[in-house]
């Protein structure tokens, strides 16, 4: 059965980066077809499409900026739904090397939302657009092209139930946000085309994941407890109340490297008493667990570059997880993903069709910051292979003397949280007024250490006389 195009965009993937390209296509196509393997409608729990969403889950707050630019009053749904916003600075409790930055008034909003409620919330919207529809439980089989393959015009998609037949969705435009498992590369090369180059940072990541019920409120004035890895503490962990369930509470554990929290409740007990902080042990003490430990392994990030291939079919772009995954525990990907969908927005503004190497070039500028500041983080750690350039290695050593001296200021915690939150740029955190705050930091640090080693020698003297 063929489907005629009339003036029609199609997604590929039912995803957060394909819920946002849908919101800003339905401005400018007449109808917005969103295609998704998964049942989408009503769907309230985590979806076999995102294996990550039954475990902790960030918004950055500049992903929260465009969500709510995208969906106005989406932030108050979510506050009805359990996930009561608050300040970046004071609702979530970081925690680097077992100290805990200074609390700040960022003015940053957090929604305490895990990706389930998050994209449960924004696919409600989306739904509510009236030239927007979900074809939901669909496999996607590939693209349609003309016949000198130089644009492509629709998708190949059959629908899972038995003695489905395929079908083609004509198309004036094909955004594919599949994800990590995007077929694009392989399609292009059935094309004739090039694959896009891939740069690759191997860091064998996975999150343990397990829910407890609990009687009483154990984060007291916080959202969430996140004990961070770093190189020296490469264990990490986020805590959080779930929201709209009351008692029942998420506690993520993450490893690198293969040292990953395992699924049997006396080894992960374990692996949560070695971090820095007693705090998640102490706050499931005593609690009961609703369910065993699970495991959601994250080998790579990756970044697919389309903005280098010198050749693309016309009527065809790529967003979100499927240009560039990041690894999870920065919290990045559905930000990104959000400020790509502006950029499809301004270049549909200008163009009824947008032109595949500009939009490439154009979203490669927005990840290069990210990707930087996630890539060169995860090269601190030793095992980690990849070149260390002397920026990254000087850039690494920065971070852990400023993470270490907003111990006790608040302007050095603002700086660090708008950062990783994307709202600004990371050479933010070398502005001078900055970094004369950490190397001060860092002097007095030195200075108690000198005195308390000069303090001990006369004691161990006396001790071995």
């Amino acid at each position: 059965m063929a489907l005629t195009a009339a003036h029609r965009a199609v997604v590929l993937g039912g995803s957060m980066a394909g819920l946002l390209a849908a919101r800003v296509l339905a401005d400018a196509y007449a109808e917005v077809l969103l295609v998704d393997r998964d049942r989408l409608v009503d769907v309230t729990g985590p979806r076999r499409g995102v294996p990550h969403g039954r475990h902790a889950h960030g918004l950055v707050a500049r992903g929260q900026q465009v969500l709510e630019e995208q969906f106005p009053g989406l932030t108050e749904d979510l506050a009805a739904a359990g996930a009561e916003p608050g300040d970046f600075g004071h609702a979530c409790h970081w925690y680097f090397n077992g100290r805990r930055i200074a609390p700040a008034d960022t003015g940053l909003v957090s929604v305490p939302a895990g990706r389930p409620v998050l994209e449960e919330q924004v696919r409600r919207r989306v739904q509510q657009i009236p030239n927007v529809r979900f074809v939901e439980e669909h496999d996607i089989l590939g693209l349609l092209t003309t016949p000198d393959r130089t644009r492509v015009t629709g998708a190949r998609i059959q629908a899972r139930a038995a003695g489905s037949e395929p079908e083609e969705l004509e198309a004036d435009l094909v955004v594919d946000t599949t994800g990590r498992g995007s077929r694009t590369p392989i399609w292009l090369e059935e094309l004739g085309y090039a694959r896009p180059e891939e740069e690759r940072v191997e860091i064998d990541l996975a999150y343990t994941t397990r829910h407890y019920r609990i009687d009483h409120d154990p984060l007291g004035d916080a959202q969430a407890i996140i004990p961070a890895a770093t190189p020296e503490h490469p264990r990490g962990g986020l805590f959080y109340r779930l929201p709209g369930d009351g008692d029942i509470y998420e506690l993520s554990l993450t490893g690198i490297l293969g040292d990953h929290a395992p699924t049997d409740p006396e080894g992960f007990d374990a692996f949560m008493r070695s971090l820095p902080i007693p705090d998640l042990y102490e706050a499931v003490a005593g609690a009961e667990p609703v369910d065993d430990p699970v495991m959601f392994r994250y080998p790579a990030s990756v970044w697919r570059h389309y903005e280098r291939l010198e050749r693309f079919p016309d009527g065809l772009l790529v967003m979100g997880d499927a240009v560039c995954s990041f690894n999870p525990v920065y919290a990045q990907g559905m930000t990104v993903a959000a400020l790509e969908s502006l950029a499809l927005r301004r270049h549909l503004a200008c163009l009824e069709r947008p032109r595949a190497n500009a939009f490439f070039k154009n979203i490669a500028a927005l990840i290069k910051a990210p990707w930087e500041l996630a890539a060169g983080s995860d090269l601190g750690y030793e095992g980690v292979a990849g070149r260390r350039t002397l920026k990254v290695r000087m850039a690494n050593a920065y971070v852990a003397r400023l993470q270490a001296a907003a111990e006790h200021d608040p302007e050095l915690s603002n700086a660090f949280i708008r950062v990783a939150g994307l709202v600004d740029p990371p050479q933010a955190l070398m502005r001078p007024r900055l970094m004369l705050r950490v190397l001060r930091a860092s002097r007095a640090a030195r200075r108690a250490g000198e005195t308390a080693a000069s303090r001990r020698q006369p004691r161990a003297a006396a001790a071995s006389r």
